[in-house]
């Protein structure tokens, strides 16, 4: 077995519990617009695929065409942008384990990237905002390539950026998105049982070793 020399991590979801910012400034969005607030727990739903996905499925959550209303989707991206800004990292958490596990990581000599569908200035402010930034070697973000999640560019981009071989990289991630990703790459994936794994759950997270927390990353790598 190849030894890792590198662990890649998604943010939403597996670093930070940042459902109820995005969800902050969907809804303010869809004030503005002048439709009905979405639960928490949909706007959780429609996470994970970048904010291009995001957006599209809450405007036809809240039964607003694009095709309809001209340039629906630019407007309802330029509000969701503005309002994010004010929300990104207000109520969001870092998940239980995640700082001890970064460190452990660290600690046993093993590369850390984070590769997140979250667009660049969003992501580096969240990082920053729950000091996360130190613990990478490198970021990749939603636009730092031509694709993302789960097209496999994004993990390649960072391996290369790393210097390592994909083969020696792992992915840890919270949905069927990383699974994928992971899969296309040809690297091992790790999924956390928490986060937003998305329709069907940890049931469709075929040859995923599921974890409870990152805190036991470096010891299931081993030394």
């Amino acid at each position: 077995m190849t030894a890792t020399r590198a662990v890649l991590i998604d943010l939403d979801g597996t670093l930070v519990d940042s459902a109820p910012d995005i969800a902050a400034a969907v809804n303010g969005m869809l004030h503005e617009w002048g439709r009905p607030a979405l639960p928490l727990d949909t706007v959780k739903g429609f996470i994970g695929n970048g904010v291009p996905t995001l957006l599209r499925r809450v405007l036809a959550c809240s039964a607003i065409d694009d095709g309809a209303h001209d340039g629906a989707y630019e407007s309802a991206l330029r509000a969701f942008e503005r309002h994010y800004a004010a929300t990104n990292g207000v109520s969001g958490r870092v998940y239980a384990g995640v700082p001890e596990g970064l460190r452990a990581l660290r600690a046993a000599g093993l590369l850390l990237g984070c590769v997140t569908n979250k667009p660049g200035a969003a992501t580096g402010a969240l990082l920053a905002r729950c000091d996360l930034t130190p613990f990478f070697d490198v970021v990749v973000a939603g636009d730092s390539t031509a694709f993302m999640k789960p097209h496999p560019a994004p993990l390649l981009y960072a391996c290369r950026r790393l210097g390592v071989a994909p083969a020696r990289c792992v992915l840890v991630g919270d949905s069927t998105v990383d699974v994928a990703a992971a899969g296309a790459a040809g690297m091992p994936v790790y999924i956390v049982r928490y986060g937003y794994p998305g329709p069907g759950g940890h049931a469709r997270m075929t040859g995923a070793i599921l974890i409870d927390s990152l805190a036991e990353m470096a010891p299931l790598l081993g030394p």
